[in-house]
């Protein structure tokens, strides 16, 4: 007789499975995003007056959109730009985060107050605003909405980088490593920036699905990048007037972005529940 499922095992099992459904689905959009080549089946760019909005049919899976373009060609060749912001400005908003964070922690007390300050004033705002508002001070186009974004994100970063760095800093190995006389910088190298970029890394795979999020919003409002260019957001925005008409034009787009930040986000929210239960 088998012994009874617990429901640590049942919470494990779920986990998995949702680690393997978000990562198959990752792996389908990453490949569209380094090869859209393969899984294209037109010119994104094509237009063709005699097939506009037609629906989806074997000739054209997702259907085309108002110039009679493919979409679903446009949907892969836009992960690609898609995607690659959200990376993007995920990876500086990391690193900047760590560096400014890592700073901040050893600064002298009257500077980590004026740099916290700047970080709640700027976590006090929804980071989508944030984006939307340098955005506004830099202009449209893809190379702004990648520096917006990753403004946007930075704080959430310091904040943890500077927490992480305050606990580690303060634990017996990394005392024990100053006493017998190891430099300040490598006591910091080796001991703390290792644990620091270990728990905002884990932050970070969750940060990437509101980055992908942010950005696509942003092009979606006509601030990134313009006609004809193959975006998820600006195909969305492009089929928002075609709901009743011709639906498919703007929901595949949304399904890719959905299907993309959903998977993110599990595989970040349980990577983050492991990591909790072995702090525990």
């Amino acid at each position: 007789m088998s012994a009874p499922v617990t429901l640590r095992q049942r919470t494990l099992r779920g986990q998995a499975a949702a680690l393997w459904i978000a990562g198959a689905v990752l792996a389908l959009i990453a490949l569209a995003a380094v090869a859209p080549g393969l899984l294209a089946t037109h010119d994104p760019l094509l237009t063709d007056v005699r097939a506009t909005l037609q629906p989806p049919s074997a000739a054209h899976w997702f259907g085309t959109d108002q110039s009679g373009r493919d979409v679903y060609s446009r949907v892969i060749y836009g992960a690609g730009r898609s995607v690659g912001i959200g990376l993007l400005a995920t990876g500086l908003a990391l690193v900047v985060g760590v560096i400014a964070g890592s700073l901040s922690a050893v600064a002298p007390r009257w500077a980590d107050a004026a740099a916290m300050r700047i970080v709640d004033v700027l976590l006090a705002f929804p980071e989508f605003l944030v984006a939307l508002l340098v955005v506004a001070v830099l202009g449209p186009g893809p190379v702004n909405v990648a520096v917006a974004v990753t403004i946007a994100a930075v704080p959430v970063y310091i904040r943890l980088a500077r927490a992480q760095t305050r606990t580690l800093a303060a634990a017996e190995h990394v005392e024990a490593a100053r006493i017998i006389g190891v430099p300040t910088a490598v006591v910091h190298v080796r001991h703390v920036l290792p644990g620091v970029l270990g728990a905002v890394s884990v932050l970070a795979t969750i940060g990437i699905g509101t980055s992908i999020l942010a950005a696509a919003g942003l092009s979606f409002l006509g601030l990134g990048p313009t006609e004809p260019t193959a975006e998820w957001g600006l195909m969305l925005s492009a089929g928002r007037n075609l709901l009743l008409q011709a639906p498919w034009v703007a929901v595949f787009p949304g399904l890719a972005i959905t299907a993309t930040v959903v998977s993110v986000s599990v595989i970040g929210r349980v990577l983050r529940a492991r990591a909790e239960e072995r702090d525990a």
